[in-house]
């Protein structure tokens, strides 16, 4: 995963990168329109249901994504509910991290792994422990969001084509639950990354805990080797970097309704065609997409104070994540 290059194509993305795009900008724009915009900003995240199985004919996602969105909706719950308390919230976190990474690794989830389940029980957190929303309407919200990434992932079955091709059973598209000798290993990792994140996290800032370990999830992957690990790092804090030098010129537009609507659309767009190829440059347009997000839904957008913290979390996870791959051996096998 060099720097310098690009890995080579895996097929056509446009399709994926759509949906994305749709399930991000879609909610954001209807629900500005109807004058209720923080709910448009908070269903926009069930767009993290779409970007799991990419790979799989759409046949099949139609089985297997229900199961996904349901995990998030459980993690967004949880997360709600653990907002109550700064001990909650961060003992919360490393469960939540352990057990996603368990099933995800055990079931042969692929990627993104854990990553979003880790994410969606932070955000709750962190939104409805800041009193901006109740953590029914944010659940419900959320769940409306997913329930509608959904429904675009399938709109490709109105093409007979589509619709006729043989599909696999549940227990295929999941095997397991197993761990090999490489998910055990991850498993470790993502265990030792969420505990130790969590205590930095509480001495840099509780409530941006799970930041510094979604960082460091995000640098693990689902590839069990050492290099991965200190390459994917490296990628992930030079990306960060520049992406949030690429925030701080958007925010100069003052984006807001339709027009984040779109600006989070293009970004997500983006993000989906080119990160399965360059992980670094995916970031310069991941960081400025996640800081809009998060700061429209927490009425902070435009905050470059953010962007400094954001820099600092993942800096910090990201670091961590590296670290850990010294566990593995250096001649260590990858996992299909």
């Amino acid at each position: 995963m060099s720097l310098f290059a690009f890995a080579p194509s895996r097929g056509p993305r446009w399709q994926l990168a759509l949906q994305a795009a749709l399930g991000i900008s879609v909610p954001i724009a209807v629900m500005t329109i109807a004058g209720q915009p923080a709910l448009g900003y908070l269903a926009a995240s069930g767009a993290f249901t779409v970007l799991h199985y990419g790979s799989l004919p759409v046949v099949e996602r139609a089985r297997v994504l229900p199961i996904v969105g349901a995990a998030l909706i459980a993690a967004a719950g949880l997360g709600a509910l653990a907002s109550s308390a700064i001990w909650l919230a961060s003992a919360g976190l490393v469960i939540i991290a352990i057990a996603s990474a368990a099933l995800a690794f055990g079931f042969r989830l692929g990627p993104p792994g854990p990553l979003f389940f880790v994410l969606t029980f932070g955000l709750a957190a962190h939104i409805v422990g800041s009193g901006a929303i109740g953590g029914g309407l944010y659940v419900a919200a959320f769940a409306a969001g997913c329930l509608f990434s959904y429904l675009l992932s399938l709109t490709p079955l109105v093409l007979p084509r589509v619709r006729n091709r043989a599909s696999r059973t549940l227990r295929a598209l999941f095997p397991g639950p197993t761990l090999t000798p490489d998910g055990r290993m991850l498993l470790l990792r993502v265990a030792l990354v969420a505990a130790i994140g969590v205590l930095l996290g509480l001495v840099i800032d509780p409530t941006r805990t799970y930041w510094v370990v979604g960082s460091g999830i995000a640098v693990i992957g689902v590839a069990a080797a050492r290099r991965a690990a200190f390459e994917r790092g490296l990628h992930r804090m030079l990306g960060t970097v520049v992406g949030a030098g690429v925030y701080a010129l958007l925010v100069l537009l003052h984006p807001s309704g339709l027009l984040l609507a779109l600006l989070l659309g293009v970004l997500q767009f983006t993000i989906e065609i080119i990160v399965v190829r360059h992980y670094a440059l995916a970031l310069v347009f991941i960081t400025p997409m996640v800081l809009l997000l998060a700061g429209a839904a927490t009425g902070t957008i435009g905050s470059l104070d953010i962007a400094f913290e954001r820099i600092v979390d993942t800096l910090v996870g990201a670091a961590l994540g590296a670290a850990s791959g010294v566990l593995h051996p250096r001649t260590a096998p990858t996992e299909r």
